[in-house]
């Protein structure tokens, strides 16, 4: 290598070396590093994306009829707008389709943990139809638990609240324990619909998935299902049950 093109690399050593020891280079001017605009990464925080999950897909047995109950989620967006539909609800073993929810939202995440959202709820089942507005919480609790609270508002300005929470517990890396527990709360009466004011009602159980991949899990477990209050009372009048304890079998399962 010739001795023109080594210099301007000496040159730079010599630079650099000054620097470290803590001296201004001759000319008093700092040399500098720049990168390259092609090695600066951008962020990716932009994608769209889209996830579903069924977290009951099961069958529900007292000793003396079965019913089916579904409970899903699916949203699409990025990792700080998503577009969110939500549906459950209980078909009967004699057809009546009850506790049909769907919720159509939207969420922006505010913390590294939680979304807030608000959109529409509609009961569609068996009962007429009631249509809310929605305005909730979603995330992870610290503890790791899985954690909705949302209030509605009717047309007519009737309120309620429900609290959902789950919890994953690792008893090996495929076989997991899930309690799970959702209460809803009115603030008005609603007899069409067989709900009273107050608290009225409970779903809550405990599952045993095993998850041959994590996509897809076979699960049995016990649920309870309670009315009380008011609620309670209408029940009775329509000969139905305030309190029932059953067995579940069923899938769990993402995409």
């Amino acid at each position: 290598m010739s001795a023109l093109r080594t210099a301007p690399l000496a040159a730079a050593l010599v630079a650099l070396a000054t620097v470290a020891a803590g001296q201004t280079p001759a000319g008093g001017v700092e040399p500098t590093l720049a990168l390259e605009p092609a090695t600066v990464q951008p962020v990716m925080d932009q994608g769209i994306f889209a996830h579903v999950l069924f977290n009951e897909l099961e069958g529900r047995w007292n000793g003396s009829n079965t019913e089916f109950r579904w409970e899903g989620q699916g949203w699409v967006g990025t990792d700080y707008d998503k577009l969110w539909i939500k549906s459950e609800g209980t078909l009967q073993s004699n057809g009546v389709l009850e506790d049909g929810q769907d919720q159509f939202l939207y969420s922006r995440a505010i913390t590294t943990y939680f979304d807030l959202q608000g959109g529409l709820r509609s009961d569609l089942d068996s009962r007429p139809t009631r249509n809310w507005a929605a305005f909730g919480i979603q995330g992870l609790a610290p503890y790791f638990f899985d954690l909705e609270v949302t209030g509605f508002v009717s047309g007519e300005g009737h309120l309620a609240a429900k609290l959902e929470a789950s919890y994953d517990l690792l008893l090996t890396q495929r076989l997991i324990l899930q309690p799970q527990v959702e209460l809803n709360v009115y603030s008005k009466g609603d007899p069409a619909r067989l709900v009273g004011v107050g608290f009225s009602d409970i779903d809550t159980g405990l599952r045993l998935r095993y998850e041959l991949s994590r996509k897809f899990a076979p699960y049995i477990g016990v649920v309870y299902e309670g009315k009380f209050g008011q609620t309670s009372k209408f029940a009775r009048r329509a000969s139905e049950s305030t309190g029932d304890v059953r067995f579940v079998f069923g899938v769990r399962t993402w995409f």
